[in-house]
């Protein structure tokens, strides 16, 4: 029973445009900001018009851009990837004005990359990363004069434009697989997150259809009887050798025959004990579907009976309990054992299998959401089965919904295999009360 990473290749990330307009006004604020302040406050000479010119071609962008938002609120990541690239040029034509990679400023280079490392896929980020690496090194040997002062000019060594440079790429490298890091595991818990909503509305659905059948039933009496009631009067109202006799005959029981199935769905609906199951019923429901894959499936309970539990047919225990057993019949080779035991404080339920057992490479990461693809019988590359650790997470998140404690482990050697243990305490999962006593809760 083995849960591992693969690449997965999932849905394509759209990014918002009113995002990068924002951070792009914010960028041409704080360049004129800058150079204004160098020109006029500072009285430092520099190419002032040229500067201001390409700043203005990026707020002239950013027009366009906005008028656009209304239209297309997210933008593609080749869109997204284009307009950041555009960013790098922007800033390295205005360094180029301004002394290059001496200019102070030259770390903003790091901005459009990590952007692009929060928001689009890796091939871009790395796309973004080699265009500011380049510029940055263009910059290193081609560039106008540092504005300063014309009596004291200031000349960096080039050991020192060295060290620049080197601390850029790789503040580059560092900042932008960090932030990528990040970014992937808060996508990754989300996408995790909304899937196992699904799965719960999914089964909770399921489960309400004891509910719809007598909503169905209540309905459909009234005009059933009627049906009947009108049948019963054409029958007197037929004379014997009428041909329509054995019609409205057959009309007549087969409405009947309706009504007799509605009261016993509602019959059904009405009885509490079909949402209410023992431990050991609650068990065999969900292994019956998995005994059909050729792997011996022990169901070990405690000799004596007395004071087992009851419990309700919730979606998390169906799914989360279902999931366990799942992955241990995909990855146990011949058997897999599932033993209860139960006290007045605590009730236990382990899973287990006589499978390759947890890696070490991903026991501890164990119940995260790994989000890949996985078949029954899989193999990787080296020859041991894959899993799928989104499942995983989902049946854990639900099953610890329901008041679970989950814990993993191997078995000891010689043996192998997975073992899951599932604890919950006695109060919150028994639910032993008589169906009279549950209703008078409910009336009160």
């Amino acid at each position: 029973m083995l849960w591992r990473v693969a690449p997965e290749s999932g849905p394509e990330r759209n990014v918002r445009l009113d995002t990068l307009v924002r951070l792009r006004w914010l960028a041409v604020f704080g360049q004129t900001a800058a150079i204004l302040i160098v020109h006029h406050v500072l009285d430092f000479e520099l190419d002032l018009w040229p500067c201001l010119i390409v700043v203005s071609i990026s707020a002239w962008l950013n027009i366009a851009l906005s008028l656009q938002q209304n239209q297309e609120p997210r933008i593609r990541p080749d869109r997204a990837a284009w307009l950041l690239a555009f960013d790098i040029a922007q800033l390295a034509a205005l360094l180029y004005l301004t002394g290059g990679l001496q200019n102070p400023f030259a770390f903003l280079f790091l901005a459009p990359v990590i952007v692009g490392a929060m928001a689009l896929p890796p091939q871009y980020t790395l796309l973004l990363g080699g265009l500011a690496v380049s510029c940055a090194t263009l910059l290193v040997f081609v560039h106008q004069p540092l504005p300063w002062a014309s009596d004291d000019p200031l000349t960096l060594p080039p050991i020192y434009m060295l060290g620049v440079w080197l601390s850029i790429l790789l503040a580059l490298i560092y900042i932008g697989v960090y932030a990528w890091q990040i970014a992937e595991g808060a996508r990754k818990l989300s996408d995790a997150l909304s899937a196992t909503e699904l799965v719960l509305a999914r089964e909770q659905h399921m489960s309400q259809i004891d509910g719809l059948a007598a909503a169905a039933a209540h309905e459909l009496a009234t005009p059933l009887s009627t049906i009947v009631l009108v049948a019963k009067e054409l029958e007197r109202a037929l004379e014997k050798d009428s041909p329509h006799t054995e019609d409205v005959q057959l009309l007549r029981s087969e409405a009947q025959r309706c009504r007799e199935i509605l009261s016993k769905l509602t019959e059904l609906s009405a009885d509490e004990s079909f949402d209410r199951v023992t431990l050991t019923a609650l068990i065999e429901e969900i292994v019956l579907p998995h005994r059909e894959f050729g792997i011996d499936i022990d169901i070990v309970m405690p000799q004596d009976r007395a004071g087992e539990p009851i419990t309700r047919r919730t979606p998390a225990l169906l799914y989360g309990l279902g999931n366990l057993v799942d992955n241990a019949v995909d990855f146990a080779k011949e058997r897999v054992e599932i033993a209860a035991r139960w006290s007045s404080q605590e009730i236990t339920l382990t899973i287990a299998d006589d499978g390759p057992g947890f890696s070490a490479a991903v026991k501890d990461r164990l119940g995260e959401p790994f989000l890949t693809t996985r078949g029954r019988k899989r193999v990787g590359p080296d020859g041991e089965p894959e899993g799928l650790g989104l499942g995983f997470f989902i049946a854990k998140t639900l099953l610890e919904r329901s008041g679970a404690t989950i814990a993993f482990a191997n078995r000891a050697a010689p043996d192998h295999g997975a073992v899951v243990s599932v604890r919950w305490k006695r109060a919150e999962f028994d639910d032993s009360r008589p169906s009279g006593a549950q209703s008078e809760t409910a009336n009160a």
